[in-house]
């Protein structure tokens, strides 16, 4: 069968991510969802996404295909179901459409001809870019079980300080002395390759993946995910880093997301909390307003691409877009636009030549081409954002 994940109605719900990756190639807990879904269903799939991100993440579409909503997570109970699925027959909760069997083309479908299914399990949804931490310790716990299910752990070198080791796994080619580690309040999954340097003190659940670092007495607390080829330093509490991103000094990242091809500047920190203990808002770019979010603890969301330097404040709630680049003293606003350069004292616009080139550098380095899908990519959002920028 032919699986193409779609974006569904949540899409905006999860900007600044989604503006250069279909909803399927967000990370949450080890893998990205598409991954989730490949390893489930033993399958490739493909995407229906926004025609600027077609080039880049195409659709394959067959004679009969199963279309699946890629905000839902899957678990075994749902792929059971899908999988029995026949034609013009789709699957609902409430609302919302998981899945659907169809022989016709997308523009050509009616859910009126269709027998509804309804699924009445409980499942994770990523609906709001906040669910990608809140949500990452069962999605750390749900991918632990999947990929280590049979399979044998490496043996942890004996100079760690170990809790609970029957909730560790550590792939080949992984590297870990004289650290702590304690799975003892959820797993901790060490991909291939992957490095904990000396001293660092880690309490799971931590999705460590491959290629990434724990550099030198990194402070890591649960329901945290490194994605590949990252490097992370200091204090770090419920994140989700999506790869290819560094934090690799000191400084405190709380309840927070970070894209891919992210740098944090060394001693730099957001608020998870604020000082009245009041509910965190956070910007939503459907509203084009700030939006209540029912966490009490919400740090920062940073768009691919984007960096701050030394010493950087991030208020509580704050939303960074894509290519932004922030610095100096003081705190920036709680909303800092794709392509914006400055701080608290001002902003001007991040010209995309400027933005490229250091893109180019920045990927080079890591042995990945900064492609013209990349380019075309970068420059549809620069041009769909000009309207949040003032100069």
């Amino acid at each position: 069968m032919n699986y193409i994940l779609f974006d569904g109605p949540v899409r905006n719900q999860l900007l600044p991510f989604t503006y250069t990756r279909p909803v399927a190639d967000i990370r949450v807990g080890i893998l990205t969802i598409r991954e989730k879904w490949e390893l489930f269903l033993g399958t490739t799939t493909t995407t229906v996404t926004e025609d600027y991100l077609s080039d880049k993440y195409p659709m394959v579409e067959l004679e009969e295909n199963v279309m699946l909503n890629a905000s839902y997570l899957p678990n075994s109970e749902l792929v059971e179901l899908i999988s029995g699925l026949k034609e013009n027959q789709a699957i609902f909760k409430g609302d919302d459409i998981i899945a659907f069997y169809t022989t016709d083309t997308q523009e050509d479908i009616n859910f009126d001809t269709y027998e509804a299914i309804e699924f009445d399990k409980d499942v994770t949804t990523i609906e709001h870019t906040w669910d990608i931490f809140s949500k990452n310790a069962d999605a750390i716990q749900q991918d632990f079980d999947l990929i280590t299910d049979g399979r044998t752990s490496q043996p942890i070198p004996v100079s760690n300080n170990v809790i609970a080791p029957e909730h560790i796994f550590i792939e080949e080619g992984a590297k870990l002395e004289f650290a702590t580690l304690n799975a003892s309040s959820g797993p901790i999954y060490i991909g291939k390759n992957a490095e904990i340097m000396e001293g660092s003190l880690v309490r799971g659940p931590l999705a460590l993946c491959d290629n990434a670092t724990l550099k030198l007495g990194a402070k890591i607390y649960g329901a945290t995910t490194i994605g590949p080829h990252s490097k992370v330093g200091g204090e770090v509490n419920n994140s989700v880093l999506f790869g290819y991103s560094n934090k690799g000094h000191d400084g405190f990242l709380g309840n927070s997301v970070l894209g891919e091809w992210c740098n944090i500047g060394a001693d730099s920190n957001n608020s998870n909390l604020k000082n009245n203990y009041v509910e965190v808002k956070l910007w939503d770019y459907d509203t084009e307003r700030f939006a209540k979010t029912g966490l009490q603890f919400c740090g920062l969301m940073m768009g691919d691409h984007s960096k701050c330097g030394i010493n950087t404040m991030f208020n509580t709630g704050t939303v960074v877009g894509v290519n932004a680049n922030v610095f100096g003293s003081g705190f920036p606003r709680n909303f800092v636009p794709s392509y914006s350069w400055g701080g608290a004292s001002g902003f001007t616009t991040y010209l995309t030549s400027k933005a490229f080139e250091v893109a180019k550098v920045v990927m080079s380095r890591r042995g990945i081409e900064f492609s013209a899908e990349d380019e075309a990519i970068l420059t549809h959002v620069f041009e769909e954002t000009k309207k949040y920028r003032k100069d």
